[in-house]
């Protein structure tokens, strides 16, 4: 195990894709000591060292589904139903929890709120820090360019990702819908299929799932003169899981409430 002295994590989902990167870079920064491991009871990696599955070398911590080491913060990238049963450790443990996990639904988005009333919880729909400055500013976009202008997203992931579209691509349309002080039940159109012409000031939401693509995200706002394209793409999933730790870093011994990243970068 490292020795640092930096901030003590646990990470939820540790044998997965983010979890393995989460638990790397933790391992290779100053800054974080990881402690705990944790996966799904029945997880076919249980009881693996998780630094020799992320590929950093033996770390001397296995596998589990039990937190018994003390941690400052759980970093969570799993899956909706076993966040919950991470959020309900952390509430008995008094415990901060930054959530990654992607596809919760409205009940379980209702329970992270609520755990926040009680415990210190960050829960955003992306962890990168460049995707939150776009975030920032898609609605003034929006706004500034008015009614005039269609608007519509597309992202593309890789081919395992299970919801669609992607919690970022609806973060950005709420954002723009916010921006243009719209009701997104009522603007959003998930895909288009037959005879559906455009629909005045309806936004649409595009899902591609291709390959090993990370995540890209783009917004294209146009009029019959011109079009304005946005955007942001991801080259590694790395650009995640550094948001993540940094997230926990600065959680860490923070007073009950549902934070952003936002919050963290001072946005």
């Amino acid at each position: 195990m490292n020795n640092h002295n930096g901030t003590r994590i646990a990470i939820a989902g540790a044998a997965g894709r983010m979890g393995r990167r989460l638990v790397a870079l933790a391992v290779e920064s100053e800054h974080y000591d990881l402690v705990s491991a944790l996966e799904a009871a029945n997880h076919p990696d249980a009881g693996k060292d998780a630094g020799d599955l992320a590929g950093v070398g033996v770390q001397g911590v296995e596998i589990s589904h039990e937190l018994t080491e003390k941690v400052d913060v759980l970093i969570d990238f799993s899956t909706p139903a076993a966040t919950m049963e991470w959020l309900e450790t952390c509430r008995a443990r008094n415990l901060g929890i930054v959530i990654g996990t992607t596809g919760l639904s409205p009940a379980q988005t209702s329970a992270v709120s609520e755990a926040a009333k009680t415990i210190p919880v960050i829960h955003t729909a992306n962890y990168s820090v460049g995707v939150n400055m776009l975030l920032t500013v898609v609605g003034q976009v929006a706004k500034i360019l008015g009614d005039d202008y269609d608007i519509e997203i597309s992202e593309t992931h890789h081919r395992f990702k299970k919801d669609a579209p992607s919690g970022t691509a609806l973060a950005l349309a709420k954002a723009i819908c916010d921006g243009l002080g719209k009701d997104p039940a009522a603007t959003l159109v998930y895909g288009r299929e037959g005879h559906c012409p455009r629909q005045e000031g309806e936004i649409g939401l595009h899902a591609l799932r291709v390959g090993d693509t990370v995540g890209d995200h783009t917004i294209h706002f146009g009029n019959l003169g011109e079009t304005v394209t946005i955007g942001h793409c991801a080259h590694t999933r790395d650009t995640f899981a550094r948001g993540a730790l940094r997230a926990a870093a600065w959680l860490a011994g923070k007073p009950a409430g549902l934070y952003s990243m936002k919050d963290v970068l001072g946005l």
